[in-house]
């Protein structure tokens, strides 16, 4: 995939530059396309997956919170390091995502992705990046 002119490519670190994404679906499409490159043929049965269905889920969280919290996604990488899903996301705001525990009762209020991304990688690290913040997580694949 070519960045657009208007996307710039993205490293960190020896990571594929992958262009900027522009929704949640945009950055599962290019995970979606790293493992399949990775560990071949994704078919549906494999993408039910839990394990792919957690790498996918995080990557969707980290990225929204930048989406709708930090005014978008300012660097994306995703590569595969001994057979684990390494995500950086970087932003622009500063602020760090706050941990908010589900009180008992509470439906559909939201804010409750970042402790799901907490229990779903084997790490996560939050940065101060550029005036603004990198989001780094693995999801064990095996």
């Amino acid at each position: 995939m070519h960045p657009t002119p208007h996307t710039p490519p993205v490293r960190h670190a020896d990571a594929v530059p992958l262009r900027l994404p522009r929704s949640a679906a945009e950055a599962r499409d290019a995970v979606t396309r790293l493992l399949t490159e990775e560990f071949g043929g994704l078919t549906d049965e494999t993408l039910a997956n839990v394990v792919v269905a957690d790498a996918l889920l995080v990557t969707s969280e980290i990225v929204t919170n930048a989406l709708r919290h930090a005014d978008g996604v300012t660097g994306f990488s995703a590569r595969i390091i001994g057979g684990d899903l390494h995500l950086v996301v970087d932003d622009a705001d500063p602020r760090h995502p706050v941990l908010q525990e589900p009180t008992p009762g509470s439906v559909g209020e939201g804010g409750y992705g970042w402790s799901l991304v907490h229990r779903l990688t084997a790490r996560l690290s939050v940065t101060s990046h550029g005036g603004g913040k990198r989001i780094a997580a693995v999801v064990a694949l095996a």
